[in-house]
């Protein structure tokens, strides 16, 4: 599932390309067709994301509420004035790559630089395409998403009061709600980190990551936590996700673990034990363990990671 800084991105190239323009509003598949009714031709003012939820805000004060899941992505496309990433969404599908001009779809090769055509309008609905939306410059697909949906202003509102605090919104506030809701719970910090009504935008990269670079044991109590700890673990949470907004791929490795110079590692060492189970620890060489923890795999380094 695409974790949160891909959400983010996806707000802002959404700001970028769409913010201010009127769109036409269909539903190819017709799962959407109603909601589609009620956003076409309107202008899409803004674009928000909180957590894992993308909120594009139009001018008549209705919202498209999209929530990718498990499957869901975005195509783009359009002419030159229409820059940015082609696909953002399930890594297991397409993950995202930037291309020259913004103008190449989700079937396009990795490092194609090749001139795009001459841009003729959106292409033919290709699949099972919820909701489409189409600017005189470009357009944006949507496929496989867990929630595709036309609300109100309030029930956006509705939607962000059941969520916890999202460290991309980085405030004291934000900060110090996370704290009083880990420091009340028994419950074990890996599952603390996925619930979201804890924390918003976490997902099982992240939550591994950011407890080994912590070096806490998955299974701690939230309230075995001090406040002090507790905030750290929203500090380092809130960099390493604000770097994959800025980068477009989860890295939380630094530079000292990588066998080459660059700005971005390759992707067998851009983690420190996510999807590294059996291989030795880069700290210490122990073998990182893995385990079923809520449904999920749960990695982590049995020596770095002791019980207090």
């Amino acid at each position: 599932m695409p974790e949160g800084h891909s959400i983010h991105r996806l707000a802002r190239q959404f700001g970028d390309v769409f913010a201010g323009e009127r769109l036409a509003v269909s539903s190819p598949q017709g799962r959407f067709a109603a909601g589609a009714a009620l956003l076409d031709g309107h202008t899409m003012v803004h674009a928000s994301a909180h957590g894992k939820h993308l909120f594009l805000h139009f001018e008549h004060a209705l919202v498209l509420h999209v929530h990718l899941g498990l499957y869901g992505a975005w195509d783009f496309g359009g002419d030159s004035q229409f820059r940015g990433t082609s696909s953002i969404g399930a890594p297991r599908r397409v993950g995202e790559r930037e291309l020259p001009g913004g103008t190449g779809s989700s079937t396009d090769g990795p490092g194609n630089d090749a001139a795009p055509a001459e841009y003729a309008g959106p292409p033919a609905p290709v699949g099972a395409v919820r909701v489409r939306l189409v600017s005189d410059h470009g357009w944006a697909d949507l496929r496989g998403a867990t929630t595709c949906a036309a609300i109100t202003d309030a029930e956006a509102a509705a939607v962000l009061d059941r969520l916890g605090p999202d460290p991309l919104h980085n405030t004291c506030g934000s900060r110090d709600d996370f704290i009083r809701r880990v420091l009340a719970k028994r419950t074990p910090l890996a599952t603390l980190l996925m619930d979201q009504k804890v924390i918003a935008g976490v997902g099982n990269v992240y939550r591994a990551e950011v407890l080994f670079r912590g070096r806490i044991d998955p299974l701690l109590p939230g309230r075995a936590l001090t406040a002090d700890a507790a905030g750290l673990l929203w500090d380092d949470t809130a960099a390493v996700m604000a770097d994959g907004v800025r980068d477009g791929r989860i890295i939380t490795t630094t530079a000292g673990f990588w066998t080459r110079s660059g700005h971005l590692p390759p992707g067998e060492e851009a983690h420190f034990v996510y999807r590294r189970h059996g291989q030795p620890c880069r700290v210490c060489g122990t073998p990182v363990a893995l385990a079923e923890h809520g449904a999920r795999k749960l990695y982590w380094c049995p020596s770095c990671q002791q019980p207090v």
